[in-house]
């Protein structure tokens, strides 16, 4: 309980993952939804712009999330340096 009270562990990298969870259901959800939902029914330029929707927002989402979890890993790695560095001292 200490080490999150005083930020000694970080908890934001495991919200980035359920918020990569409830990003990627909205992109899937969103993709979907303009397949086949909207003006003038079903077509096939309709459902491919959704397809692409649906890949590309899975790849944005996959990619905005790793670039937070690098910046906490690099956290993490800085205050290993730091901890040996003043071990050694």
């Amino acid at each position: 309980m200490r080490k999150i009270l005083f930020f000694d562990s970080m908890v934001t990298p495991r919200i980035i993952t359920m918020v990569y969870w409830l990003l990627l259901f909205f992109v899937a959800w969103s993709g979907v939804g303009f397949m086949f939902i909207g003006f003038g029914g079903f077509s096939f330029g309709k459902f491919l712009l959704g397809l692409c929707i649906m890949g590309g927002g899975a790849i944005g989402v996959r990619i905005w999330c790793e670039l937070l979890i690098v910046l906490f890993k690099m956290n993490e790695s800085l205050q290993d340096i730091r901890n040996r560095a003043q071990s050694a001292i």
